[in-house]
C-alpha cells in the first residue's frame, strides 16, 4: 500500500525524524492561507499524488507570497499531473503540501528496502540525493553505499555512522546524522514498511539534517497491525479495477496489452505473460485467482478482465492441484455463460482429473477453445487476436 508524501511526513514525526513544518491544502485558497500561517520568506507548494517525478512534471513550485502560492496551487490543480510514473493520461491533484522553505547546504539520498539476498532490510545511502536512484545504480553504482538492518535491533549505531561518513556528512552533524538514520530505520521495522525513501535528505546551512521529501509503502500482508496506516488509503490515487479485485481476493494489475490472462498462482501468471510475449502477444493484465478459485471468484475475475476495452482476447492458464480440474471446468462454463462473453477465449487445464475437465469444456457449446499445454495455449491466443 502506497500513502502520500503529507502523510509519510506524520509518520516519521512520530519517531522524531526531521521534517520541514508543512500543512495540507485542497484548494488554491487554501495554499494561500497555508502560505500566511507558515510566516516564512519562501514556501514550497507540492503536488500530492502516488508517483515520483513531480518536480520534473511541474508539480513542485517555490512561492514568495500568499498570491503567488494561491497560483501555484491553481496551476497544479488544474490538470492533470503527468510524470514519468503517471503514464501519459496523468493523474488529478486534489490534494496539496505547503512546506516552509529551507536553507539548504547539500542534497544527499537515503532509502531502505528489502534485500531478498541477505533475507533483511537495507538501508542505502549516496551522496547524489536529488536524483533518481535508478539513475545512480545505472551509472555509478559506487556511489550507493550499503548497511544491513537487524530486525530485531534496528539499525546499528556504528552502520548509521559508517553509512553518514561515506556519504560525506560533516563531522559536525554525523551526530544529528546517525540520530536521523536509525530513526528512519525504526519507523520501517515498526511500521512494516517494505520502503522508506528520503530523496532529498539536505543539509541546511544551519546544521540540520532533514527529510526534504519522503515515501513510504507497505506490506499489505502487515497492515492487520497498522489499522492508523490503513486509514490513510487514498482510493482515488489507485486502479478501480485494482481495488476491486483486491476486495474480490484477486491479485489483479493492469498492463498495456490485448490478451487477458485469467490465472492460479503467481508463478504460473508470470510464466502465462512470459510465453504471450514470446509468441508475439502482448498481456492486458496479471491476475491470480488463487489456489482455491471459486466459481464465483472466476466469474469475477472475466468481469473484471471484460471491462478493459483493451482486451481483444482472454488466455485461461490453470493447475489443478487444491481444485479438480473437472470443479474448475464447471466454474469456467458457468462464468462464460455469466459475463456473455465477446471474445476470444482459449482454456489450458493442467492437474487432477484434467482430461474429464477439458471434455466438460469441450461439450459445453461455449465458444471455449482449449489447448494442450502452455506453448499451444499461447500460440492459439496469439493467432485469435491477431
Amino acid at each position: 500500500m502506497k500513502i502520500h508524501e503529507y502523510q509519510a511526513k506524520d509518520i516519521l514525526r512520530r519517531y522524531d525524524v526531521a521534517v520541514p513544518e508543512g500543512i495540507v491544502c485542497h484548494s488554491p485558497d487554501e495554499a494561500a492561507e497555508a502560505f500566511q500561517k507558515l510566516g516564512a520568506p519562501l514556501s514550497v507548494v507540492k503536488a500530492q499524488i502516488h508517483a515520483g517525478g513531480r518536480g520534473k512534471g511541474g508539480g513542485v513550485k517555490l512561492v514568495k507570497s500568499a498570491e503567488e502560492a494561491r497560483a501555484a496551487a491553481e496551476a497544479i490543480m488544474a490538470k492533470p499531473l503527468v510524470t514519468h510514473q503517471t503514464g501519459p493520461e496523468g493523474q488529478p491533484v486534489k490534494t496539496l503540501l505547503v512546506e516552509k522553505g529551507s536553507d539548504i547546504d547539500r542534497e544527499l539520498y537515503v532509502g531502505i528496502a528489502m534485500d531478498r539476498d541477505s533475507a533483511r532490510p537495507v538501508m542505502m545511502a549516496s551522496s547524489e540525493g536529488g536524483m533518481d536512484i535508478e539513475e545512480v545504480a545505472a551509472t555509478t553504482p559506487e556511489k550507493i553505499i550499503k548497511a544491513p538492518i537487524d530486525p530485531q535491533a534496528g539499525l546499528r549505531a556504528y552502520h548509521a555512522r559508517y553509512l553518514a561518513k561515506a556519504i560525506g556528512i560533516p563531522d559536525g552533524q554525523i551526530k544529528t546524522a546517525i540520530k536521523f538514520l536509525r530513526s528512519l530505520a525504526q519507523a520501517f521495522l515498526d511500521t512494516d514498511a517494505s520502503l522508506a525513501e528520503i530523496n532529498p535528505l539536505v543539509l541546511t546551512k544551519q546544521g540540520d539534517v532533514l527529510a526534504l521529501d519522503a515515501k513510504m509503502n507497505f506490506d499489505d500482508n502487515g497492515l492487520y497491525r497498522h489499522p492508523d496506516i490503513v486509514e490513510m488509503r487514498d482510493l482515488a490515487e489507485e486502479d478501480p479495477a485494482e481495488v476491486e479485485a483486491g476486495d474480490a481476493g484477486l491479485s489483479y494489475i493492469n498492463l498495456d496489452g490485448n490478451i487477458g490472462c485469467l490465472v492460479n498462482g503467481a508463478g504460473l501468471a508470470m510464466a502465462t505473460m512470459d510465453i504471450i510475449k514470446l509468441h508475439g502477444g502482448e498481456p492486458a493484465n496479471f491476475l491470480d485467482v488463487g489456489g482455491g478459485a471459486t466459481p464465483e471468484q472466476v466469474a469475477h475475475a472475466f468481469q473484471i478482465i471484460l471491462r478493459d476495452d483493451k482486451v481483444k482476447g482472454i488466455l485461461v492458464n490453470i493447475f489443478g492441484g487444491i481444485l479438480r480440474c473437472t470443479t474448475l471446468a464447471k466454474g469456467i462454463c458457468q462464468a462464460v455463460k455469466e459475463v456473455s462473453l465477446n471474445v476470444p477465449l482459449v482454456v489450458r487445464l493442467e492437474g487432477t482429473e484434467v482430461e474429464e475437465g477439458r471434455k466438460i469444456l469441450e461439450n459445453s457449446g461455449l465458444p471455449i477453445t482449449t489447448a494442450t499445454d502452455m506453448t499451444d495455449a499461447a500460440n492459439k491466443i496469439v493467432r485469435l487476436v491477431s
